[in-house]
């Protein structure tokens, strides 16, 4: 039977049946606006020697992966499976560049500790030229390491990772479990949930409405800067500084204990 003349249940009921590579094709193809979708919603700044078509690429893999593992009579829906592993494969592809370097990582760390010196020290949140200025830099090169370690933690995805040693904790981890959890797990959960709602609270305006549109509205980097009338480069910045200052305040809040 001709793919085309199926509709998707169908499809996905004869390529289990048959392992067919014509029907595993045409579910790719299917599929495949996923790919952009994922790649649109990750906040991250491609390295240099990469561009969109090469985390595509990436992307790309994560869905072939998804058609041949997935399980059509499982309760997932496909496009909830997919996504997952799309994400996965991209980052897995960064991860394996690691264009990093170690100075990188630890001058995020700085700008982190920064954040939370200042603001203590001010009564408010810093300003980029009071941290450029602390920190020892000019605003051009504040701004530059904002960008570079933007590539390794622009999301919240991994925002509660407090250290290195520690097990990272996702948005997917204070979650609550409908089918019940262990009472003190759940209890340490919303104490994250709520630390982490507190800490937005003390972000600039900018940086909040930032993270506001990407995380509950969902827009791309691209949609916010035509919202906030600013460039797609400035939007990548606000969104970095936002968790690198969440990310300190947190720090702050777990050293305080």
């Amino acid at each position: 039977m001709d793919p085309q003349a199926v509709g998707v249940d169908d499809l996905w009921n004869q390529y289990v049946a048959s392992r067919d590579p014509a029907l595993r094709e045409k579910l790719i193809l299917q599929y495949a606006p996923l790919v952009k979708y994922v790649v649109g919603r990750l906040a991250i700044n491609l390295p240099t020697i990469l561009d969109s078509e090469d985390i595509i690429s990436y992307g790309i893999i994560g869905l072939m992966d998804a058609v041949e593992r997935f399980d059509p009579t499982r309760s997932v829906k496909f496009e909830t499976y997919a996504i997952a592993r799309i994400r996965g494969a991209i980052i897995d592809g960064l991860r394996s560049l690691d264009q990093i370097p170690r100075t990188a990582r630890q001058r995020a760390r700085d700008v982190e500790q920064a954040f939370v010196e200042l603001e203590a020290r001010l009564g408010r949140p810093p300003n980029d030229d009071e941290v450029a200025a602390h920190l020892g830099m000019d605003l051009e090169r504040f701004h530059q390491v904002i960008m570079r370690s933007s590539m390794h933690t622009l999301s919240l995805d991994s925002l509660l990772q407090i250290d290195d040693d520690s097990a990272p904790l996702t948005r997917g981890d204070l979650l609550e479990d409908k089918e019940g959890v262990d009472p003190e797990e759940y209890t340490e959960r919303r104490e994250l949930h709520h630390r982490l709602m507190a800490a937005v609270q003390r972000l600039p305006e900018r940086e909040r409405l930032v993270l506001a549109l990407y995380y509950h509205e969902e827009l791309t980097m691209k949609e916010i800067s035509r919202v906030m009338e600013i460039s797609e480069s400035r939007v990548c910045q606000l969104h970095g500084q936002a968790i690198l200052r969440l990310r300190g305040y947190l720090s702050e809040r777990t050293v305080s204990r």
